[in-house]
C-alpha cells in the first residue's frame, strides 16, 4: 500500500512539473536542440517539387510525410506550419510560421527569391535561399538548393496577375486532411526525413544573404512570439560556444567520432589488459602447481569416497528392491490360492443347495403321494361302509349289493357315495330304513 502511494505522488509530481513548464513557456526540445526539429534541405527539396504555395503549404503539415517536428509551445502536438508570401519588384519573400495560439506565430524559417533579368551574356535566373530564424538555427543558417529541373510554379511568380497567397489558415482553424500528432525523438524523425530529401538536387551551406531587404519586406507579417516571450532561449544561449546550426552540427559530428575513437581505444586497451591478466594467472597457476597437486589428491580421495558410498547405496537399492519383488511374488500366491479356496467353498455350497433343493423335492412329491393314497382310502371305507349298511338293511340284495361294491373301486369315488347310485330295486328297502 506504501509503495502504491508512493508511485502516485511521483505521478502528481511528474504531471505538475510538465503543466508549470507549459504554462510558462519554455521550450523543451525532444531532442538535443530545437533546430533538429525542422530539416531546412527537406524544406527546400519539397518546396521544389511542389505545384505551387498552396500545394507547399500541405506537404509542409502532411500527417503521413511529417517533415515538420517542432513543438515549440509545448501541448504535445506538432505545431501547424502557415505559408504567409510577401512581393516587391523582382522579389519574393515566402514566410514559414509556427501556429502556437490565437494570433500567436513564430517566424521559422523564410524562402528568399530574387529574379535575375536577362542579358546579354545571360539568360534570366532566379536564386532561391532557404534562411534559418535566427532564433532557432542562429545566425546565418542559409542553404542554396540547386534543382536538377525547374520547379513549374517559377514562373507564375512574376506574372501580371499574379496574386501573393496568404494561408486562409490559423489557431483552431485547420484544413481537413491536417491531423495532430506526437514529436518522436530526433533519431527517428532524422532517419524519416531523410527520405524525403532529394539527393539528384544540391543544397550548398552559404552565411552570405543574397536579398537583403527581406527583413524589410516581411516586418509587417513577422511572428516573433515566442522569442519576445523567452529571449533566454534563443540559438546563442543554448549554445554559447557555436554560432549556428551549421558549426553546431559539425561540432557534433567531430564530438561523435572522437568519442567512438576514445571507446575504440578504450576497448583495445581493456583488451589487453586482459590479456595481460590472463597471462599472469596462466603464470600464477603453473607457479603454484606443487601445491595444487594436495587439493588434487584431496579431490581424487573425495571423489573415491563418493564413488563408494553411492555404490553402496546402489547395492542396498537392489537389495531392497529384490526383496520386494520376492514379497509381491508371494502375495501374489496367496492370493491366487485364497481365490482357489474360495470358488470350492462355493461350488460345494452350491452342491449343498441343489442337494438340499433335492430332497426338499422328494419329500413333498412323497407327501403328495400319501395325500392321494390317504384320500383314494377314504373313499374306499366310505364305499365299504355304505355296502354294509345296505346289506344289514336288506338281505334280499346281497348280489345287487356286491355290484354297487364293485362300482365303488372304481376310479370314481363320487358315484359309490350317492344313494341313487344303487339299484334301482333297492330303493323300497332304503326309504323303509329312513323311517
Amino acid at each position: 500500500m506504501k509503495a502504491f502511494k508512493f508511485i502516485l505522488v511521483i505521478f502528481a509530481l511528474v504531471f505538475a512539473s510538465a503543466s508549470f513548464a507549459q504554462k510558462g513557456g519554455n521550450v523543451v526540445a525532444k531532442s538535443y536542440d530545437i533546430s533538429d526539429n525542422l530539416d531546412l534541405q527537406a524544406v527546400a527539396s519539397i518546396f521544389g517539387e511542389s505545384k505551387d504555395l498552396e500545394d507547399f503549404e500541405r506537404k509542409l503539415n502532411d500527417p503521413k510525410l511529417q517533415i515538420s517536428n517542432l513543438d515549440l509551445n509545448q501541448d504535445g502536438y506538432v505545431d501547424y506550419l502557415r505559408v504567409v508570401e510577401v512581393a516587391e519588384g523582382d522579389t519574393r519573400v515566402i514566410v514559414i510560421q509556427s501556429v502556437l495560439g490565437q494570433d500567436q506565430f513564430q517566424d521559422v524559417a523564410t524562402i528568399e527569391l530574387e529574379r535575375q533579368k536577362a542579358t546579354a551574356s545571360s539568360s534570366t535566373n532566379v536564386s532561391i535561399q532557404i534562411v534559418g530564424n535566427p532564433y532557432i538555427y542562429g545566425p546565418n543558417y542559409i542553404y542554396e538548393p540547386y534543382y536538377y529541373a525547374t520547379p513549374v510554379f517559377f514562373d507564375f511568380f512574376w506574372m501580371p496577375t499574379y496574386r501573393p497567397y496568404y494561408s486562409p489558415w490559423y489557431w483552431g482553424y485547420y484544413p481537413t486532411y491536417y491531423s495532430y500528432w506526437a514529436p518522436v525523438p530526433y533519431y527517428r524523425y532524422n532517419r524519416n526525413v531523410y527520405r524525403h530529401i532529394n539527393r539528384d538536387n544540391r543544397y550548398v551551406y552559404t552565411d552570405t544573404r543574397r536579398v537583403s531587404r527581406a527583413d524589410r519586406m516581411y516586418s509587417n507579417v513577422r511572428g516573433n512570439s515566442l522569442e519576445r516571450q523567452n529571449p533566454s532561449r534563443s540559438f546563442e544561449s543554448r549554445n554559447s560556444n557555436v554560432t549556428n546550426r551549421y558549426v553546431y552540427d559539425r561540432e557534433r559530428a567531430a564530438t561523435r567520432s572522437a568519442n567512438l575513437e576514445t571507446s575504440r581505444g578504450s576497448s583495445v586497451t581493456d583488451r589487453a589488459s586482459f590479456s595481460s591478466s590472463r597471462g599472469d594467472l596462466t603464470t600464477g597457476r603453473n607457479s603454484i602447481e606443487p601445491t595444487n597437486r594436495v587439493a588434487d589428491d584431496r579431490s581424487n580421495l573425495r571423489t573415491s569416497d563418493a564413488s563408494e558410498f553411492r555404490s553402496s547405496t546402489n547395492r542396498v537399492r537392489s537389495d531392497f528392491n529384490a526383496n520386494r519383488a520376492q514379497i509381491s511374488r508371494e502375495a501374489r500366491v496367496n492370493i491366487s490360492d485364497n481365490s482357489r479356496v474360495n470358488n470350492l467353498n462355493s461350488n460345494s455350497n452350491i452342491n449343498r443347495t441343489n442337494t438340499r433343493s433335492a430332497s426338499d423335492f422328494n419329500q413333498s412329491s412323497n407327501r403328495i403321494e400319501r395325500s392321494s393314497r390317504s384320500s383314494s382310502n377314504s373313499s374306499f371305507n366310505r364305499s365299504s361302509s355304505s355296502d354294509s349298511f345296505n346289506r344289514s338293511s336288506s338281505p334280499s340284495s346281497i348280489n345287487r349289493g356286491a355290484g354297487s361294491f364293485q362300482r365303488s373301486s372304481s376310479p370314481a369315488p363320487s358315484r359309490s357315495m350317492s344313494a341313487p347310485s344303487s339299484s334301482r330295486g333297492s330303493s323300497a328297502p332304503t326309504r323303509s330304513t329312513g323311517r
